[in-house]
């Protein structure tokens, strides 16, 4: 089987993209956990397929690199956005999910918008195993948890560099309280309206930046009134910006296309 895909990565945060808009499906759960080996396959966080949509420019569907499925993935959907606008030439895009209709716009100077929607804060949304506040969960360190179609577990510390991040990030994945597992994310604030933030995603492990966990991670310090409605998030591949607004959240950062290539399966 020969699957013809693009590499790109939005702060290092890395995702394969399969084009299969006009084409059979190419992409399932065992195509993606072989093409997501770093030794034996391509290597990613992320996979993104795009498909033709009625009721966007396309339809994205996501894969963690463990084979699951994901509703949500901001970088990955900033970088398809960049790729879209190239192909068209338009300077604004829809993008359908299973999270929803997300719409996509150049911000110039070689950076990309995209609004991820609202964060959900019901207990029954994100979703957790029992009815809770989910502003102070009742885990040691009472993180806060948001749904951007994808479930969040944030705690806030005082530095995040002393964390633990992958035997922390790989306990709170699976903590009971997620049934669907959950992306955590360590936050410091660092300044005002800034914030230091380390990330584990649900089904990748540790990566070095992650949009809907940024977007998620300035949710949640609104709401507890760290930060304001802008904020700067420092990530381990970089910095990314996140607007609350009344229309949703923006996101907005850097994209990068890596190469091309062809998967023999």
């Amino acid at each position: 089987m020969r699957v013809p895909f693009v590499k790109m990565h939005g702060l290092g945060n890395d995702f394969v993209v399969v084009d299969e808009r006009g084409r059979a499906p190419m992409v399932d759960s065992e195509t993606a956990l072989c093409m997501a080996d770093r030794h034996r396959g391509i290597g990613f966080d992320q996979l993104a397929v795009m498909r033709d949509s009625d009721a966007a420019d396309l339809h994205l569907t996501f894969f963690n690199a463990d084979g699951s499925l994901s509703a949500a993935c901001g970088n990955a959907t900033r970088c398809i956005a960049r790729h879209l606008m190239t192909e068209t030439g338009k300077a604004d895009v829809t993008i359908a999910t299973d999270h929803g209709l997300l719409r996509a716009r150049d911000a110039g100077e070689g950076l990309t918008s995209v609004n991820m929607g609202h964060a959900r804060t019901d207990w029954q949304q994100i979703p957790l195993a029992r009815a809770t506040d989910t502003l102070h969960l009742p885990i040691d360190g009472a993180p806060t948890a948001t749904s951007m179609g994808n479930p969040h577990c944030t705690f806030f510390v005082d530095d995040v560099s002393t964390v633990d991040l992958a035997s922390k990030g790989a306990e709170i994945e699976h903590h009971p309280l997620f049934p669907e597992r959950t992306n955590v994310q360590f936050a410091q604030v660092t300044g005002e309206n800034t914030l230091r933030m380390r990330v584990w995603e649900r089904g990748a492990g540790i990566t070095l930046a992650s949009g809907s966990s940024s977007c998620a991670t300035a949710h949640a310090a609104h709401r507890r009134g760290l930060v304001g409605t802008d904020v700067t998030i420092h990530l381990d591949g970089g910095t990314i910006h996140i607007r609350l607004a009344e229309d949703g959240i923006w996101m907005t950062g850097p994209t990068a296309h890596v190469f091309d290539g062809v998967w023999r399966g």
